[in-house]
């Protein structure tokens, strides 16, 4: 059986009068998870609201000033990727790839508001439900029971975010939370991907081993060194191989290559932390380019805690270097504030205290100690 790739006009998997629990593919009702994407959200918030974008590029980021320009791209649209533009690329080589797109500085008031309506949405439908960046979540479905009812409510979700916010979404559905994130990317833009769980394996085996949630270039790269380039490659792989090779993390990857799972949906509403990263397209020591970047996500990271009216105490910067060096610095306010001009100033200082001029593959800053009582984490990545 081949893997239930579906869009709104595909037939159902199942007939919805047959209950999971009942079907002889499976003793126990599996899990139904769905995974939500925004399409390329900054950049779709942009068109939205300046209609006459619709269908070009756009790119999210630094001023480009003629290909001059410091800093690098938060995101761009997909008419944008056409060129090889890419979020972390230097906005200077942005503006070489497409001289012609449209360059928006970051709005991300705008943005936190958007999100804050998508989310809202999804809410409403009472499932339990993880936020884990500004455009994505995770909706446990479970109690449906039925993934051709999943696959309705997708498609209503799905419409009902098109017609109130002008936006559009990628949806992935199921019976493991990694599974439904790579199932959300595999029809993008706008698409709906529903993998139930006979042909799970084939659906994952021929896909790139890049496609599994964290792994990045560098593991790729390894992978690729002892001839794994698929996942259907890693799934077969012996484990005590790749533990020599990745230590203990290895097993939990070898087992998603294998579609297993067992991380749930947190369903709260509560926040611990929150935190943005972005990893440059090429690692640099270009001091403005790193600070122009630590300021964007500053501004990015700030929005959360002004939406929901949280103060912190706790600031942490951190800086990957190259060879996966990563290093943490963290300063502690003597009372709790919601100032994103304390965060820049606080941020600047935890820079120039950790940076030692080695290229930088990745910054990021993280407010926590929030003076709600929290529960969940909310991480924010490009």
């Amino acid at each position: 059986m081949s893997p239930v790739t579906l869009n709104q006009s595909s037939s159902p998997a199942y007939p919805d009068d047959v209950p999971l629990a009942n079907r002889d593919v499976q003793e126990v009702t599996p899990r139904i998870i769905l995974h939500l994407d925004m399409d390329s959200f900054y950049a779709s918030v942009e068109m939205q609201r300046r209609p006459a974008l619709a269908g070009k590029p756009v790119v999210i980021g630094a001023d480009p000033r003629q290909g001059k320009g410091r800093g690098v791209v938060s995101t761009c649209s997909y008419e944008a990727r056409a060129f090889g533009i890419r979020s972390a690329m230097p906005i200077s080589q942005a503006f070489v790839l497409c001289p012609h797109a449209f360059f928006l500085p970051p709005d991300f008031p705008a943005y936190v508001q958007a999100s804050a309506a998508v989310m809202e949405i999804l809410r409403s439908y009472g499932f339990p439900m993880e936020q884990v960046s500004i455009d994505e979540a995770f909706l446990d479905l479970s109690s449906l029971e039925f993934f051709t009812s999943a696959q309705a409510l997708a498609d209503e979700i799905k419409t009902v975010i098109r017609n109130r916010l002008g936006l559009s979404c990628s949806i992935g559905i199921a019976p493991a939370r990694a599974i439904a994130k790579i199932a959300s990317d595999y029809q993008k833009p706008d698409g709906l991907t529903v993998i139930t769980p006979p042909p799970l394996q084939e659906f994952l085996d021929p896909l790139p081993v890049r496609t599994i949630p964290g792994v990045g270039k560098k593991a790729e790269a390894m992978l690729f060194e002892m001839g794994i380039r698929t996942i259907g490659d890693l799934a077969r792989q012996d484990v005590q191989s790749l533990i020599g090779r990745f230590g203990r993390s290895a097993v939990a990857l070898h087992q998603l290559a294998q579609g297993i799972d067992e991380s749930g949906v947190m369903d709260c509403q509560e926040t611990k932390s929150i935190s943005r990263e972005t990893t440059f397209d090429t690692d640099t020591d270009d001091v403005d380019v790193i600070v122009s970047t630590l300021d964007s996500l500053i501004r990015s990271v700030c929005g959360n805690p002004a939406e929901e009216q949280l103060r912190f105490r706790t600031i942490t910067l951190k800086i990957r270097y190259q060879g996966f060096i990563t290093r943490n610095r963290s300063r502690s306010l003597s009372h709790y504030s919601g100032d994103a001009t304390v965060v820049r100033s606080l941020a600047h200082t935890l820079f120039r205290e950790a940076y030692d001029g080695r290229k930088v593959r990745l910054i990021g800053i993280r407010l926590s100690s929030f003076e709600k009582k929290d529960t969940c984490q909310a991480t924010l990545p490009v």
